[in-house]
């Protein structure tokens, strides 16, 4: 394929979206190299019609400024790791601190982050964690949304009807140990004025922010899993695949790549994409009893 040719269809067609690997957790059996990517996350993607570049957390600064100018947005996935001193989190700052310039610039650049996705993007805006422990490690929840989800970006796009089963009923998957209080947020100038809170959730001791979105930046994140819906199977309290949860996760998913096709980047030929994507590697299947269900794994 030409040069012209291939700009001109990646342009029309084609849309690359990078999900950030992490650090091998302990006890992972299945575990090769040093990092990996839940294939979920990648599914949640490609139902929505974007193709999946992996970003492995050992290249050079180099290498990630290159994939950073080939990609239309990236996905900050949930996981186990330290957010403050882990490879995830160094290579989270380089790309959070690429798409802020981007963005200034006028080169529209998106972020996603789900759960410890969502984390990382609080410490990368206030310089600190700020985070609480919340009972929240598997258990399926309502959203509390605030008056401002009904003209953010994020959720007007969503049909009515969905947006009253979520505020009604057990809808969004929570799995993790860690939140932002609202109490937390409200306390801090840069999370203020850098987010608008979407919706909350409790606990039922401490409230918790459950969905935001940037307020001059395309960057949205989400305390709850949409792809564990439809994509992951363990049997365990939180797991959701009821209709308005597998819409909800549609919905999440398309929405986030409309955002990505804003985007400009594209690599620099149709041979240098296709040694970029996921379909170079194989994901394993780790069973359905796992957290996980598939695994990418990276050297």
């Amino acid at each position: 394929m030409s040069l012209n040719i291939y700009h001109l269809k990646k342009a029309c067609l084609f849309l690359s979206a990078g999900v950030l690997a992490q650090e091998n957790l302990p006890k992972d059996a299945f575990a090769r190299g040093s990092s990996y990517i839940a294939a979920s996350y990648v599914k949640f993607l490609e139902s929505a019609g974007a193709r999946v570049a992996p970003i492995r957390i050992n290249l050079t600064d180099e290498e990630y400024t290159k994939l950073f100018q080939s990609i239309n947005g990236l996905l900050l996935p949930g996981g186990d790791v330290d957010i403050q001193k882990s490879q995830f989190s160094r290579v989270s700052k380089i790309f959070y601190s690429m798409a802020i310039r981007a963005n200034d610039a006028g080169d529209y650049f998106p972020i996603w982050g789900t759960c410890q996705g969502f984390q990382q993007l609080t410490v990368l805006t206030a310089n600190k964690n700020l985070l609480t422990l919340t009972d929240t490690k598997a258990v399926a929840l309502p959203l509390k949304f605030t008056t401002a989800a009904k003209s953010s970006r994020l959720f007007r796009s969503f049909p009515k009807d969905l947006l009253q089963s979520l505020a009604n009923e057990n809808v969004t998957s929570n799995f993790h140990s860690w939140s932002l209080s609202v109490q937390n947020y409200s306390k801090n100038a840069k999370l203020k004025r850098f987010y608008r809170v979407l919706s909350i959730n409790s606990d039922g001791r401490k409230e918790f922010i459950s969905t935001m979105e940037a307020n001059r930046y395309p960057f949205y994140a989400v305390q709850w899993h949409p792809e564990k819906s439809t994509f992951e199977w363990i049997d365990k309290p939180g797991m959701v695949h009821s209709f308005a949860a597998i819409r909800t996760s549609f919905y999440a998913a398309s929405f986030f790549v409309s955002e990505a096709k804003k985007n400009q980047h594209h690599f620099s030929s149709a041979a240098e994409e296709e040694k970029a994507l996921i379909y170079n590697f194989l994901p394993v299947f780790r069973g359905t009893d796992s957290i996980f269900v598939q695994n990418y794994y990276f050297d």
